[in-house]
């Protein structure tokens, strides 16, 4: 590995990495990794406009670090370039930009790396990862975090004791980890901005074999805005996520 740009880690890596022991049994087509999406949208679906998000929720600011703080967040450069300049890297937790232009990325290889595929990128995350726990302390995959509305601050979600990895965008991105037979998405953290909203970004579509559920009802921020907080899960091997209106 090349210290900052990874170029090409993919399959063979993966399957060393997540490979169980034999006569392991485990979830998730064999490991013990659960891999999440975490979005934020309209009613209608709109997550962006001109490059950035149209509106501005500190709660779900908030959630969106709880849920993803410590653990790898897998983004294409579109994304990263979205963020203000103040908040790049996104502290606390490794931040992986899928890039056809590595130049372009700040890589650092501490905070930040740069690669050029999907399957690189899960590659890179599982190294990134802490030590897996051991076999009878491991919560089953897609219950590694336990939803706590009750917070003064909003809803978080209580660390448990699987490991994770964030999808965090864009729409390409999700429906490439979504179709990712190694090591597919099994979760999404879908927030809902009660806002009429023109954009040209659009969250991906989550077709029936995902189950929905409510993490928060709809509750409204400190800027005025109403907001409520969904969780979607599915199999390994069920649901599919395809592309919305005007997704580029």
């Amino acid at each position: 590995m090349n210290g900052d740009v990874v170029n090409g880690q993919g399959s063979d890596a993966l399957a060393a990495i997540v490979a169980p022991a034999k006569g392991e049994r485990r979830p998730n087509g064999g490991s013990n990794v659960a891999v999440g999406g975490i979005w934020a949208q309209s009613p209608d679906g709109v997550i962006g406009a001109d490059g950035s998000i149209p509106w501005h929720v500190p709660e779900d600011l908030r959630f969106f670090s709880r849920s993803t703080v410590g653990h790898p967040v897998i983004m294409g450069r579109r994304t990263w370039e979205s963020f203000p300049e103040r908040f790049r890297p996104l502290p606390g937790r490794p931040n992986i930009v899928i890039t056809s232009r590595p130049d372009s990325v700040p890589a650092d290889g501490s905070q930040v790396w740069a690669v050029d595929s999907y399957d690189a990128a899960v590659a890179l995350a599982l190294r990134l990862l802490p030590p897996a726990p051991g076999a009878d302390d491991a919560a089953p995959v897609g219950t590694s975090s336990r939803t706590d509305a009750a917070s003064s601050d909003g809803p978080s979600l209580v660390p448990g004791t699987a490991r994770e990895i964030w999808v965090i965008g864009g729409p390409g991105v999700w429906r490439e980890a979504a179709a990712y037979a190694p090591l597919p998405l099994t979760r999404a953290l879908v927030t809902t901005i009660e806002l009429d909203v023109t954009g040209d970004t659009h969250a991906p579509h989550l077709d029936d074999e995902w189950a929905r559920r409510e993490v928060a009802d709809w509750a409204e921020s400190a800027k005025g805005v109403r907001y409520r907080i969904d969780e979607y899960t599915r199999g390994a091997a069920t649901g599919t996520v395809t592309r919305g209106d005007g997704i580029a």
